[in-house]
């Protein structure tokens, strides 16, 4: 009779190289972690599928590997995953931390021998993560790029003209002059980036698809569409509007315990910050610009909500219509719009 064996890996990766601890379970015994450290190259990946081999791991859904989201560093090791067809779990390095409880001491062997055990704990729960989509990363890459050539432009701008109340005219023009050059040299490769996104898009239509029906949804323009299409690995494992929310940070959680604590709800500390403020500039624009939610705004504050309570909860229906448009793939219709126009006609 054969053996029940199953494999979980854990791995801690950084930019030079990756530590990888492998826990054989045989018939639901666990067996000793064996860990080996590797280059973080192809020719490192070549030896880790050849220490893999050795101890007879097997590529497919008996084998779990779990890493932490790294950003970057993790890329080479996911598609090399996705290129033997070994499950992979990529997984918020925050959630996986908190689950270890209290843990002492810390290197990159005890950091792989953790993932380790974590994989063959939470098996049954982990989703596995969708293949690397080359198209998705460079999106994000180039997004990231804008983000970037943005913020450095912002804040020469915002330099020159903090220096405008206290240097003397002379003084003043000659910065200007000496700005002036790196400033519209910022601005020409932003416009560059934004070029490339919109021509990479147009080039998947799967990518084009998703941006058309966010763009249908008020409240969404260009860079919001593209950021949550990046985020969200073009809403890859069936994701929910109150998951999307919860990421984003606009979902209020409640703070109580029996009779002592009764706190007011509020969202989470924990979020995607930058998620978070492209929203807020959406959910402002949206609040002058279309006449439901500027209804909607206008209720709420009679009702005496707090200002920001009310744009939070107009973030909220920015997610949640955007993850409804792409799930049933149908563009957005403006119900409200429509109702007006009937009332008016009947009047």
């Amino acid at each position: 009779m054969q053996n029940n064996v199953k494999h979980f890996i854990g791995i801690d990766v950084s930019k030079p190289f990756f530590d990888a601890a492998l826990m054989p379970v045989v018939d639901y015994q666990k067996q000793a972690i064996e860990s080996a450290h590797f280059d973080n190259t192809e020719l490192g990946l070549k030896a880790f599928e050849k220490w893999l081999k050795k101890h007879k791991v097997s590529f497919d859904q008996n084998t779990v590997l779990v890493i932490e989201n790294t950003g970057i560093y993790h890329r080479l090791l996911w598609a090399f995953c996705n290129k033997i067809n070994l499950q992979i779990h990529i997984g918020n390095a925050a959630h996986i931390k908190w689950s270890f409880g209290i843990a002492r001491g810390k290197n990159d062997k005890i950091d792989a021998i953790r993932l380790c055990k974590y994989a063959c704990k939470e098996s049954d729960e982990l989703k596995m993560s969708k293949p690397l989509n080359p198209k998705l990363m460079q999106l994000k890459d180039l997004q990231t790029s804008r983000t970037r050539l943005l913020s450095q432009r912002n804040a020469n701008e915002t330099y020159l003209k903090e220096l405008n109340d206290i240097n003397d005219k002379i003084t003043q023009k000659a910065l200007e002059q000496v700005y002036k050059t790196a400033i519209e040299g910022l601005k020409k490769s932003i416009d560059s980036i934004e070029k490339l996104i919109k021509k990479l898009i147009e080039s998947d239509d799967n990518l084009q698809k998703s941006y058309d029906l966010l763009l249908s949804v008020p409240g969404i323009g260009n860079i919001t569409a593209i950021y949550l299409l990046v985020c969200t690995n073009n809403f890859a494992g069936n994701i929910s509007g109150k998951q999307l929310a919860s990421y984003a940070g606009v979902v209020p959680y409640g703070n109580s315990s029996g009779t002592s604590i009764k706190k007011p709800e509020k969202v989470h500390k924990m979020a995607n910050k930058e998620l978070k403020k492209i929203l807020h500039m959406g959910a402002m624009s949206v609040i002058h610009c279309n006449p439901e939610m500027k209804t909607y705004y206008d209720r709420k504050m009679a009702e005496g909500k707090h200002a920001l309570s009310v744009i939070n909860a107009v973030k909220n229906k920015l997610v949640l219509r955007a993850v409804a448009v792409i799930k049933s793939q149908t563009p957005y219709v403006d119900n409200f719009v429509k109702s007006n126009e009937t009332i008016k006609k009947v009047a």
